[in-house]
């Protein structure tokens, strides 16, 4: 019969969980490690670069509000041709109550050339109020950016580990058709010299055929597994080096938990800074009904003028102040100032919202990982349980107290508790990184990932202050 000692089989289950750790001796540099894998998402994830460009995007909301501060200078000139032909009625100085009609025409080039500025003394505070609401836009941005490497990350971990998983248990199914391609040849033997019947052997086909199909599910589910590591990592895979869970940077209580997940999730910080954009917006529309006070310098210089032909040079400057009281302009203003509120009271609900589901996210979370440790003691007791019974249940049957049927259903339960230990131990990671992102310390910082960290306030000191220039800060 064949057979397999205790320690042989726990064996098998580690190298199986730990990606084929057993060759790491010819390539352990080579190894692609978890840590590495998120370094890669971090740096390459298209979904992230497009959400930092979403972000350096918003930053330029804060030189636009603060261009209302500022001068507004144009300089314009005219030129041209015109032929222009004039006849006009006088009073005759000789004879008079008679008229005198004279006509003039000609041609000529007019030209001119000014210079207007202009600059808002007082609009209402509306650009006060637009400076603000931009910088709470720059940093609502930034939180939701903070969410996207989490969710990045998270994908990224849930990529690597789902890829190990997959490997082991393919690993394990091509191990378990071995085990029943031999079980069928002693089968075949034993029948062959009368021992078992043809009943036996067919028992012995049945689960050969089964444990091929679940190859073939294996493999499907392995190269599943490749495509979705190649889309969030960025690379083809590797041999992939075991992952382990990230426990000590989570907290050590479930209210502890809750209260740093409430406190920092960057989701709930989002949600803080739409309620400062909301309410900024409310008092922009509220400064359309206040007076507004400009004042404008302008010059110029013109040469022939437009229209006649007698002026030859004319120049003219001047300043003047500018004062409009709104009165009453359609009731559109009105609606905009009710609409504003409604929408700052809508992103108020919003915050509540965002506290229950972070909230409600990491007790899940602490849920799953409490189940996870717990998953692991028992389905490791399970393959221990398995293979005694398999032993047991082998040596009866070659004294024939047990059937062949026995035999191969203790096998498969033996297979099913291996496949169990590693789902347990893919479990127990992801969920160690998932209570991470709950409370909102799944971070490069926190990971001390060897990776350059994306700093948003960088890009945004480079433009907030800009007056003029059309180049980014990277030279586009």
């Amino acid at each position: 019969m064949l057979r397999f000692g205790a320690k042989n089989l726990l064996a098998v289950i580690s190298a199986a969980l730990l990606g084929a750790v057993s060759s790491l001796a010819m390539g352990a540099a080579r190894a692609d490690t978890l840590d590495g894998a998120l370094a890669l998402a971090y740096r390459n994830n298209p979904s992230l670069n497009a959400q930092r460009a979403g972000t350096r995007a918003t930053d330029e909301n804060v030189p636009q509000a603060l261009a209302g501060y500022r001068p507004k200078v144009n300089i314009t000139a005219t030129g041209g041709e015109q032929s222009l032909s004039t006849t006009s009625k006088s009073a005759s100085s000789s004879a008079p109550g008679t008229s005198v009609w004279s006509t003039s025409s000609g041609y000529n080039s007019p030209l001119s050339v000014g210079l207007t500025m202009t600059q808002t003394l007082f609009n209402g505070f509306q650009t006060a109020n637009k400076t603000r609401q931009a910088e709470a836009q720059v940093l609502s941005a930034r939180a939701t950016l903070a969410t996207t490497v989490q969710n990045v990350l998270l994908n990224a971990v849930t990529a690597y580990m789902n890829l190990l998983r997959d490997s082991a248990i393919l690993d394990l199914q091509k191990r378990n058709v071995e085990v029943l391609q031999e079980q069928l040849r002693q089968t075949r033997d034993r029948f062959n010299v009368g021992e078992v019947t043809r009943t036996d052997v067919a028992q012995s086909e049945s689960s050969l055929a089964a444990g091929r199909s679940q190859v073939l599910t294996a493999e499907a589910n392995f190269e599943a597994s490749q495509a979705t590591y190649r889309q969030v990592i960025g690379i083809n895979p590797g041999k992939l080096a075991p992952g382990t869970p990230v426990d000590r940077f989570s907290p050590k209580t479930l209210p502890g938990a809750v209260a740093v997940g409430i406190g920092t999730n960057p989701s709930v910080a989002a949600a803080q800074y739409n309620v400062d954009v909301a309410l900024r917006q409310v008092k922009v529309a509220e400064g359309a009904l206040l007076p507004n006070l400009s004042v404008q310098g302008s010059v110029q210089k013109s040469w022939l003028g437009v229209g006649v032909l007698s002026t030859m040079e004319s120049y003219n400057a001047s300043v003047l102040g500018t004062l409009t009281v709104p009165v009453y302009q359609g009731g559109a203003e009105y609606s905009l100032i009710r609409q504003a509120k409604e929408t700052l009271g809508q992103q108020r609900l919003n915050l509540d919202v965002s506290r229950d589901t972070v909230r409600q996210n990491v007790v899940q979370a602490w849920g799953q990982l409490q189940a996870a440790k717990a998953n692991i003691e028992a389905t490791q007791a399970q393959v221990q349980a398995a293979e005694i019974a398999l032993n047991g249940i082998r040596e009866e049957a070659r004294v024939g107290q047990r059937t062949t049927f026995d035999v191969l259903t203790a096998q498969q339960t033996l297979v099913n508790a291996r496949v169990a230990v590693v789902t347990a131990q893919h479990d127990r990671v992801v969920a160690s990184y998932t209570l991470l992102a709950a409370v909102g310390r799944l971070s490069p910082d926190v990971l001390g990932l060897h990776v350059p960290v994306y700093r948003p306030q960088v890009h945004y000191e480079q433009v907030r202050d800009a007056w003029a220039g059309t180049r980014n800060p990277d030279g586009r």
